[in-house]
């Protein structure tokens, strides 16, 4: 909201020498926030005087233009020029050549004399052009930046000016002028409004309020007015669509006289351009009372006006000559030919205010919030109305804004008002709201007086009356938002002052902080991150093949996928199933930009849609749904666990002297797994595996101890990486964290280390070529005992020496005891025990 000083004084008692910033940081107190200034002259500067034309001589030029030499009288006749400067004539009279031709003799004129300064720094000079010295430049309204018609000068009698010459055009212009730009936020719709921001001020600084509607004299009632009917037969949620309706009519309007430049400068600050008279009536009503109004041409009606729902298949043409289809739930004002407005939201074409208009009936109506904002998204028609009608009217303010219009109308355009009216609808009861006495001090942290109460809720306009239990409080009209004691509380504290409230910082009760599983994550996170992985965030959004290959372990296993209503591409139309398809993108797009070596993880969730999605349909708004219809909301909610992945390109360290980069492979995913499973305290299971994702001999399934698959890791499948066109043996990991999370213990309790020497122990078994590596290592781990403190597979060999089909497993075992150190022949049995399980179990042969 841009809110004019020369306005907001008329209203509130702003000191003659605030400046904008003045102004919002008194706003500030009461909760707005500081936008931006506007100021004229900060990109126009003077010398800007009135001029009169005394003399025009044409010159046609070579080009075939027809230049005019003119002679322009600049101050009053018989004066001598007080201005002094570099082409400036002591004469009063300037030199002035100029290409428009809209002007005549003794026309009165702005001159822009030698030494101004126009909006993009245009600097007015002498200069010699088509054979004469022009010392100056007779201006439009688009050179001085104050409108956009660029068609001729600006003729000051035809905006019904006739000043003295040589007067300050800046001053007449109101160009000294500047408005203050505050955010106003959904709930204080109030506040886009000259009268709402008036009154905020005076809260601010204490000081006093002069409410514009208490200075219009309104009939008290109006009857025998233009017919209005009031026909919502499909409110939304039971609420009217419109519940008041005030029409007034002017006859013998001249619509083409001009608006007077006090009004024209007051909407230019405020950001709205002049577009005629009886339009910048109804837009000046609608800053200074925040009650949006329509003029329609009399003339032009037909019949009564009803206001109504649309019904099937209707079109409206509006104002900005677009043709509409409209739903049936847009409110409409219509007549006998059909519509002729989107209630609140923008008038219709056939309807408009012309310069032929004689007769003009003006509107101010109350409409819902909801219909109107819904019609506006609907549309896509953002308005000054609808933003003001979709936020809440004072419905008490429409007979007054109509009045105000049509003071205006007879003042400045020369109508005659009738005497009867039309106002239909039925008041909203008044909201009453009971405060206990202690609710704001207790809610707030201070001790509010009955006086501080009392004072803050009557500043708003509220009437308090004092009870037993503390205050019953009927909110004004124009505060739609107040409903709560909560609110009213707000209020309070609000009008009290935001800077009485003491800063204190609040303990942390003991046993809270971060949950288990938010412990889990960041211990997840950081371990990967200390690991030397970057962590990234990918989009969610991926293809349905991408899903189906990724989500999946098996090919053409049936896989469900959550498809989006509205996605940004169809490349990108499911919801992931997989973290995978976003970090190859990610590092696919790192490999574009010359970024080779890569090791990226993600944590994240992934959605996975189960039998239920959704529900048959969608609660009503305005009001909380009952616990049966929550739950059943949850349960068409798609699970979503968070996932760990990560992807590994190019190498483990940058090439340097004496130094040869490793290659990543498959165990570098493999021993990322086994990481997170260390940090969480989840002893993992790593076994062969098959995805159809990763390569088909280098992929390893990741288990927990109960069987339960978490995930998979290796390289990835060679096809897959040249769809993606990614270097080949790139690897990559993935697990569900969230079954991490779930099998960890609550504490991890640290394994006692003991301080007697280990025992270490080699043993080279034969099996099969088809017998996995885990099993034979978990055999020896089970038939070593409790001595056995570890063991590690250290070497794969088939080839010379090994028997066809078989192959060579070396392991490592070490030994140890918490309360001695071992002998020899401990040890040696221990290792003896742990090969006859793995010959017992594979018929593995010592070697």
């Amino acid at each position: 909201m841009r809110i004019p000083l020369s306005w907001l004084r008329e209203f509130a008692q702003v000191p003659a020498g605030a400046t904008a910033e003045d102004v919002m940081a008194e706003l500030v107190k009461v909760g707005f926030e500081e936008e931006a200034v506007h100021r004229p002259t900060e990109t126009l500067q003077g010398p800007i005087v009135v001029g009169q034309v005394l003399s025009i001589v044409k010159e046609p030029q070579t080009n075939g233009k027809t230049i005019n030499w003119c002679q322009v009288r600049v101050v009053p006749e018989g004066q001598q020029q007080s201005l002094t400067g570099e082409g400036i004539d002591p004469s009063g009279v300037q030199g002035i050549i100029c290409g428009a031709h809209n002007f005549v003799e003794g026309d009165k004129v702005v001159v822009t004399l030698p030494g101004a300064v126009l909006p993009g720094d245009f600097r007015i000079s002498a200069r010699k052009t088509y054979g004469h010295l022009s010392a100056g430049m007779i201006a439009s309204v688009r050179e001085l930046g104050i409108g956009e018609d660029h068609d001729g000068i600006l003729v000051l009698s035809r905006i019904g000016l006739d000043p003295e010459i040589g007067a300050d055009a800046m001053e007449l212009l109101g160009l000294y002028d500047e408005a203050a730009e505050i955010n106003v936020t959904p709930d204080r719709g109030y506040a886009f409004s000259i009268r709402g921001v008036a009154r905020e001020y005076a809260h601010a600084t204490g000081t006093s309020f002069t409410d514009p509607a208490s200075r219009v004299q309104a009939p008290a009632a109006l009857s025998g007015g233009y017919g209005v009917k009031l026909n919502d037969d499909a409110p939304v949620y039971g609420k009217p669509g419109c519940d008041r309706f005030v029409a007034r009519t002017v006859r013998g309007v001249d619509a083409t006289k001009p608006t007077p430049p006090w009004m024209t400068s007051r909407l230019r600050l405020a950001g709205i351009r002049s577009i005629s008279l009886p339009v910048d009536i109804s837009n000046y009503v609608m800053l200074e009372l925040g009650q949006p109004t329509h003029c329609y041409d009399l003339d032009k009606l037909s019949g009564d006006i009803v206001v109504r729902r649309a019904v099937a298949g209707e079109k409206i043409t509006t104002l900005d000559e677009k043709v509409r289809a409209l739903d049936v739930e847009d409110l409409l004002i219509t007549d006998d030919s059909g519509a002729i407005g989107i209630a609140g939201v923008m008038g219709g074409a056939a309807t408009e205010v012309s310069d032929s208009t004689t007769g003009i009936l003006v509107e101010a109506a109350h409409f819902d919030e909801v219909s109107i904002g819904r019609s506006r998204r609907r549309h896509k028609l953002p308005s000054e109305a609808s933003k003001r009608f979709e936020r809440g009217v004072d419905w008490q303010v429409a007979g007054i804004a109509a009045q105000r219009v049509v003071d205006l109308l007879v003042e400045l355009a020369g109508g005659i008002a009738d005497e009867a009216g039309t106002d239909v609808g039925t008041a909203p009861d008044a909201v009453t709201i009971e405060l206990p006495a202690g609710y704001p001090s207790t809610r707030i942290g201070i001790d509010f007086t009955d006086e501080h109460i009392v004072t803050a809720l009557e500043d708003l306009g509220a009437v308090v009356v004092k009870n037993g239990a503390g205050y019953t409080v009927t909110a004004p009209s124009w505060r739609n938002d107040l409903e709560t004691k909560d609110d009213l509380t707000e209020e309070i504290a609000r009008l009290v002052g935001y800077d009485k409230i003491p800063a204190t910082l609040p303990v942390a009760p003991p046993g809270r902080g971060l949950t288990r599983v938010q412990q889990q994550r960041r211990r997840l996170v950081q371990a990967l991150a200390a690991a030397g992985l970057t962590e990234v965030i990918a989009y969610p959004f991926v293809s349905k093949a991408a899903n189906d290959t990724f989500g999946v372990a098996t090919e053409g296993t049936p896989h469900k996928s959550l498809k989006l209503a509205n996605p940004i591409s169809e490349e990108h139309g499911f919801l992931r199933t997989s973290i995978l398809p976003g970090l190859i993108e990610v590092a696919k797009r790192n490999h574009s930009r010359g970024f080779r070596d890569l090791a990226l993880f993600e944590a994240g969730l992934v959605f996975l849609p189960g039998e239920q999605l959704g529900t048959a349909s969608i609660p009503p708004l305005g009001a909380k749904p009952g616990d049966e219809v929550l739950d059943a909301l949850y349960d068409g909610v798609p699970d979503q666990p968070l996932h760990l992945a990560a992807v590994l390109t190019g190498h483990d360290s940058p090439a340097a002297p004496a130094h040869t980069p490793r290659a990543w492979d498959w165990a570098d995913a493999v021993d990322i797994a086994r990481t997170a499973g260390d940090v969480l305290g989840v002893d993992l299971v790593v076994t062969q595996g098959r995805h159809q994702a990763f390569h088909p001999g280098r992929a390893a399934q990741i288990a927990l101890r109960t069987g339960d698959v978490v995930g998979y890791a290796g390289e990835l499948h060679p096809k897959l990486l040249a769809a993606y066109d990614m270097p080949a043996r790139s690897v990559a990991l993935e697990l569900n964290a969230d079954a991490l999370f779930e099998a960890a213990a609550d504490v991890i309790v640290a394994r006692h280390i003991s301080t007697y020497p280990v025992a270490t122990q080699d043993v080279a078994l034969v099996v099969a070529q088809d017998v996995p590596a885990g099993d034979v290592l978990a055999a020896l781990r089970e038939g070593a005992g409790e001595l056995l403190e570890d063991v590690a597979l250290f070497d794969v060999y088939a080839g010379k020496g090994i028997e066809d089909g078989k192959k060579s497993l070396a392991f490592s075992l070490r030994f140890r005891a918490d309360d001695r150190t071992l002998t020899a022949d401990e040890a040696s049995a221990a290792r003896e025990g742990a090969v006859a399980a793995a010959h017992e179990r594979f018929g593995a042969v010592q070697r």
